[in-house]
């Protein structure tokens, strides 16, 4: 714990998974709770040869400033061995759902390390629930990567708030962040509040949704507020 309370990640667990595996991926998801736009994926690879200190004042991206979060984007990318994040559209979560969009992300986060030669062989995912694991007897959701372009999904290793205890994963969630609330802030807005709000609901969001509707960037499938 840091001196102001607040969980400091460090390297102990893809440490000890380096000792058996080559690389070791950290994976983090941003966006989940969103009433529009994408769900996004963040990938982080280390391997043994990484070096043992990581980025000062890296940690949870919940836990930073945006622009602590956009100073730590350059030595996050020069520490790690290979990165991506990786996008699930409104209208894929509407088609496939919460977890299903997550996977496709996720898929398509493994399959651009992949092609330059970084494919994971653990993954360390945030959380108590493994979404990018399919589930026995179901298939990719469609427009998910192709079997021959991410041979298999790595071994998952669950890690209740890896986001905050662990360096690889904290580097995913900051990689994500200020990826997604990039895109964010860039969309066309009529009056949905996009660069504040990043999607989320907010009061100014949800007047906006009122007075507008919704748009193309909104998970129709989910109950939005104001209509």
């Amino acid at each position: 714990m840091s001196p102001r309370g607040r969980t400091r990640p460090d390297r102990s667990l893809e440490k000890a998974l380096l000792e058996t595996y080559d690389c070791v991926g950290g994976l983090d998801e941003v966006g989940r709770g969103a009433l529009a736009g994408p769900v996004s994926v963040g990938l982080a690879i280390v391997a043994r040869r990484t070096d043992d200190g990581f980025p000062e004042g890296l940690a949870d991206s919940k836990q930073l400033t945006a622009r602590a979060r956009t100073g730590l984007i350059e030595p996050v990318r020069g520490w790690l061995v290979d990165h991506a994040v990786a996008h699930a559209s409104p209208a894929e979560i509407d088609e496939h759902g919460i977890i299903g969009a997550l996977r496709i992300a996720g898929l398509r986060a493994l399959q651009q390390v992949a092609e330059r030669g970084h494919a994971p062989d653990v993954i360390i995912l945030d959380g108590v629930a493994d979404w990018l694991t399919a589930l026995e007897g179901t298939h990719a959701p469609k427009d998910s990567p192709e079997p021959a372009e991410v041979p298999s999904t790595p071994p998952v290793r669950m890690e209740v708030k890896a986001d905050a205890r662990c360096a690889v994963v904290a580097a995913a969630s900051v990689l994500a962040k200020v990826e997604r609330d990039c895109l964010m802030a860039d969309l066309d807005d009529p009056g949905y509040g996009w660069v504040s709000n990043k999607g989320y609901a907010s009061p100014a969001h949800i007047q906006g949704l009122t007075a507008l509707g919704a748009s193309d960037q909104h998970r129709r499938s989910w109950h939005l507020p104001g209509l």
